[in-house]
């Protein structure tokens, strides 16, 4: 299941209208924003979008987070949601086992959430990996 996606525009404003605008019939609705100054110099202002699942927190669902381009940026981003801490850890020892570029080990992102435990990996293109395990989605 794809957890999150994050896309990188250049004008949030424009960028969230649109979104908004266009997956309002699927029931997506904006739901908050994550400040970057509480996290790691790598971890960029970002702007949530949430599918009704995510949003609810009934069970896991999917949303996507905008931020802005920087210069020369390319790829895509791209959450893959896992059951547990261990499946983080084989998925990121499989990714690093077949070329990936570390991007960051598994470990606890509290600076996200409680429970939020996860690990990055980069591709040959930069396109990006995150695996990610949140002790709250019991249910997918």
């Amino acid at each position: 299941m794809i957890d999150h996606v994050y896309i990188s525009v250049t004008d949030i404003e424009q960028a969230l209208s649109f979104y908004l605008e266009a997956l309002a019939p699927a029931g997506w609705r904006a739901f908050g924003n994550y400040d970057a100054s509480s996290g790691p110099d790598n971890v960029p202002d970002l702007f949530g979008i949430g599918d009704p699942d995510y949003i609810s927190g009934a069970k896991a669902g999917s949303s996507i987070w905008l931020r802005r381009r920087t210069p020369g940026e390319t790829g895509l981003y791209l959450g893959i949601a896992c059951d547990s801490n261990e499946m983080v850890d084989a998925s990121y020892a499989a990714a690093i086992s077949a070329g990936g570029i570390d991007e960051g080990k598994p470990a606890d992102r509290t600076y996200f959430a409680p429970g939020y435990y996860a690990a990055n990996v980069r591709d040959a293109d930069g396109n990006r990996l995150e695996f990610v395990h949140k002790a709250w989605n019991t249910t997918r």
